[in-house]
C-alpha cells in the first residue's frame, strides 16, 4: 500500500446521512410495498416515517429497534466510527427511550484499507457506545467496495412515554437541540476548505449524544419528537406536520447554525443531497421572499447525527430548554410553532 495518508472520504460517493436515498425516490420505492397484518403490540411502525420501530413487551416496557449506517463523512477513522455510532443511537433517544444494546454493521474494502484503520473505526464506535452505557453485543461484517459502518440499536421505553413524530398539537412550540450545517461543513472538508476550528465544531456536534430524549419523554408537555438527519430540517419537520395534519411555521432568524456555515453555503459548499431533498418535498414548503440561497441550502442540509426536534406546549418551553442546557446543549433554541392548517412548512425570514 502507498505511504500517502488515507482519505476515507475518497472511497465514498457520499458521506454520512447525505448517503440517504432522496425522499422523493424513497417514497416511490415504498409506495407499492405490500401491506401485512400489524400486531397490536407494534406501537410504531413505518406509517409516519418515524425514527424507530417500537414493540410493546408488557405493561411497563416497550422495545425500540432501529438501525443506521453510512459511508465516511470524515477522513479520521476513529472520528468516523464515533459519528456513525452517535447517529445510530440517536433514534432511540428520539423515541424517548434508553439504549440497552447495539450490534455493529461493518462493510470494508479489505484489500484497500489497512486493518489498523478498520480497527480504529470500530474502536470509535465502541467509545460512543461506552459513553451511552451499552455494549456492542455482536454484528455482521462484509467485504464491500466502499467503507460502511453503523449500528443496530435496541432500547427500552415505557409504552405511555413513547414520543412519536406524529403527535404534535396546534399551538405547540418547536425547539431544536443542535445547530444546523453539518452537511455544509462536510462538503467544505471534502474539498479541502474546512479549517481546524470548523472541523472541531463539526466533530463536537456530530458526536454529542442526544441523551435529553429520555428525560424529555417524561414531560407531559412534550407531545412529539424526532431527530434531524439526512432529509434536513425541512424534511423531518414536514414529517411532523404531515403526521399531525398541521402547518409548521419556522423563523429563519431563530434557527441555530454552526459557526461559519452560512458563508460557506454562500460560497457554494453544500452537498448534492441538499438539492435532492428539496426536489423531494419542496412543493410542500413555502419560503419567504427574503430567504437567501445559502439559507435555503441550510434548511435542506443533510444533518449527520443532528439534534432533537421537539414539539411541546408553550407552558413547557422553559422546562425543555433548561433540560437541554443541563445536558450541555447550549445552542438549543425555539425555532417556530405548529398551527392549524394544511400539512406543510412555512418559513419566515
Amino acid at each position: 500500500m502507498s505511504n500517502e495518508p488515507i482519505r476515507l472520504t475518497s472511497f465514498s460517493h457520499g458521506g454520512g446521512c447525505g448517503c440517504k436515498i432522496a425522499p422523493g425516490v424513497l417514497s416511490q420505492i415504498l409506495k407499492n410495498s405490500s401491506g401485512f397484518p400489524v400486531p397490536k403490540e407494534l406501537l410504531v411502525g413505518i406509517e409516519t416515517s418515524d425514527d424507530a420501530a417500537v414493540y410493546q413487551l408488557n405493561d411497563e416496557q416497550a422495545l425500540i429497534a432501529t438501525t443506521d449506517f453510512f459511508m465516511p463523512i470524515v477522513d479520521d477513522p476513529y472520528d468516523f466510527g464515533r459519528i456513525a455510532a452517535t447517529n445510530a443511537i440517536s433514534d432511540v433517544y428520539a423515541m424517548g427511550g434508553t439504549p440497552i444494546m447495539a450490534l455493529a454493521l461493518v462493510g470494508m474494502p479489505i484489500n484497500k484499507l489497512p486493518i489498523d484503520t478498520i480497527g480504529q473505526i470500530i474502536k470509535g464506535g465502541e467509545s460512543i457506545c461506552a459513553e451511552a452505557g451499552i455494549p456492542i453485543a455482536g454484528g455482521h461484517t462484509i467485504d464491500s467496495v466502499e467503507p460502511i459502518y453503523g449500528l443496530v440499536v435496541m432500547g427500552l421505553v415505557h409504552p405511555s412515554r413513547v414520543k412519536r413524530n406524529a403527535d404534535a398539537k396546534a399551538g405547540d412550540v418547536l425547539i431544536l437541540g443542535k445547530p444546523l450545517g453539518v452537511g455544509v461543513l462536510s462538503a467544505a472538508l471534502k474539498k479541502g476548505q474546512l479549517d481546524a476550528a470548523g472541523y472541531q465544531a463539526m466533530i463536537a456536534n456530530t458526536t454529542k449524544l442526544n441523551k435529553p430524549g429520555k428525560a424529555l419523554s417524561e414531560l407531559a408537555g412534550v407531545h412529539a419528537m424526532t431527530d434531524v438527519t439526512g432529509f434536513g430540517l425541512l424534511g423531518h419537520l414536514l414529517e411532523l406536520a404531515r403526521g399531525a395534519g398541521l402547518e409548521a411555521q419556522l423563523k429563519m432568524a431563530d434557527i441555530p447554525l454552526l459557526p461559519g456555515v452560512e458563508q460557506l453555503a454562500h460560497d457554494g459548499y453544500f452537498t448534492g443531497a441538499s438539492g435532492r431533498n428539496w426536489e423531494g418535498y419542496g412543493k410542500d414548503v413555502q419560503l419567504a421572499p427574503g430567504i437567501t440561497q445559502a439559507q435555503h441550502m441550510l434548511l435542506t442540509d443533510p444533518q449527520t447525527s443532528g439534534g432533537l426536534l421537539v414539539s411541546c406546549d408553550p407552558a413547557s418551553v422553559d422546562q425543555v430548554l433548561a433540560l437541554f442546557r443541563r445536558e450541555g446543549f447550549e445552542h438549543a433554541s425555539v425555532i417556530g410553532q405548529m398551527q392549524a392548517g394544511a400539512a406543510r412548512v412555512v418559513v419566515a425570514g
